[in-house]
This record gives structure tokens, C-alpha cells and sequence, in this order.
């Protein structure tokens, strides 16, 4: 299974014919992504919430290509008010299977506003596709049940926002992967904008050491195979 890391929180999930879009900020809306909404051919698309880095290019890739889209019900009904069709609308503990593994929605503490103002609400998504559990932590802070979460779906990759200022910040980031404790973690949300920018090659060295995870950092169009 291919983890294809497209920028900010933008990843591509590959196994065999799926390919697993997660929260679509692409060129040139995302100044760290190397290509557009016409470049990227899902089956699958998921959302963790309603903001724009998370979502511009959403609606766009899923009428272009009819890939199934899921998130919270909230931002699945906004989608398809933009056209979407093909939709999962699962809530907060809600798991919805496909022909290559799942999705579960899990808690995440984050606001969550459409492009158009509509409030909605922020997940996390643990996904498993390619026999491997893949936690997408969203745009969360720091919260004590990220422990209980792994506990109950135990994590072989975590893809952990580092940047501070919107997200948890690196240091409260390494708090995060002792209590997850997957056997890779891979940071994100960071260094896009002056905001929150940060020191991944820091955050590595800290986590390595004070937990048994392996930090791989990504450059946006670079791919980790698990």
C-alpha cells in the first residue's frame, strides 16, 4: 500500500485498483501541492472537515471522476448541495465499509466552517485499506483519548499535524504519537504558510526518541510503500 503525500493534509492512499484521496487541497490552491484537481483520478474521497485547505477541490474531483465521497453528515449534505452524488454520510463513531477495508469517523477538537460559512464539525478518520490501519488525525489538537482511539483500532501509520497556530504544534505533536503509538508516523499541516511554520527534521528526532515509532517526513509528491 502506497502512502502518496500531496501536501498540507493531502494524501493519496494506493492499494491495487483503490485510490483513496484524503482531504483534496491541490494546486493551485495549496501552494505546496504539485497537481491540480484534473491530475488526480480517486475512487475514493474522504474529508475530515469543512475547511477550505481540506476541502476546495472536493466537489470538483468527485464529478469529474464519480468517486465516492465520505465525511461527517453535515459536510456530505453542503457536498451535495455542490453536486456530489455518490456520498457516505456516517457521524462521529460511524464506520463505513468498502470493497478494499473502512472508514471510522472519530472525535477530533477543531472548528469546522464550509467555504460558503456554514458550520459543520471536524473528525478524524482511521482508515484501513492494504491489511493496514492509516489514522488521519485531521486538523485536532492535543486530547487524551487519541490513547483510547489507538487502543481500539490499533495504528500502523499516523499522519500527525505539526504546525501549530490552527493544529496541535510540534511539541504537543510528540505528546500525540506516545499516545497513539503506531508504528510510523508521518507529519503534515505544516509549513504551507508562514503560519505554521515549523521544524519536521526536530519533531522527528523527538519522537524517535521517546517512542518505538518511526518518523518518516514526506515532501510534497513523495510516497512512503507500507
Amino acid at each position: 500500500m502506497d502512502i502518496n503525500y500531496i501536501g498540507h493534509s493531502t494524501f493519496e492512499l494506493v492499494d491495487g485498483d483503490a485510490r483513496v484521496l484524503v482531504d483534496p487541497f491541490l494546486k493551485p490552491n495549496n501552494p505546496a501541492a504539485l497537481v491540480t484537481a484534473e491530475d488526480v483520478n480517486p475512487t475514493h474521497i474522504l474529508v475530515t472537515h469543512a475547511h477550505v485547505d481540506h476541502l476546495a477541490d472536493a466537489a470538483a474531483v468527485a464529478k469529474r471522476t464519480g468517486a465516492h465521497c465520505l465525511s461527517l453528515v453535515e459536510t456530505i449534505g453542503w457536498l451535495g448541495e455542490q453536486g456530489v452524488e455518490n456520498v457516505s454520510d456516517p457521524n462521529l463513531g460511524g464506520t463505513v465499509e468498502f470493497d478494499w477495508g473502512w472508514v471510522k469517523l472519530v472525535q477530533a477538537f477543531h472548528s469546522s466552517t464550509t467555504p460558503d460559512g456554514t458550520v459543520t464539525y471536524a473528525s478524524g478518520l482511521v482508515i484501513n485499506i492494504g491489511g493496514k490501519t492509516i489514522y488521519h488525525l485531521g486538523d485536532t489538537c492535543l486530547f487524551g483519548d487519541l490513547r483510547l482511539i489507538a487502543e481500539r483500532t490499533p495504528v500502523d501509520v499516523a499522519l500527525i499535524p505539526i504546525g501549530g497556530h490552527y493544529t496541535m504544534d510540534r511539541h504537543d505533536a510528540v505528546v500525540a504519537a506516545e499516545l497513539i503509538r503506531a508504528g510510523t508516523v508521518i507529519p503534515c499541516h505544516y509549513n504551507t504558510f508562514p503560519p505554521i511554520e515549523t521544524d519536521a527534521d526536530a519533531f522527528k528526532a523527538d519522537v524517535e526518541a521517546k517512542t518505538s515509532s518511526k518518523v518518516v517526513v514526506l515532501a510534497p509528491g513523495a510516497t512512503h510503500s507500507t
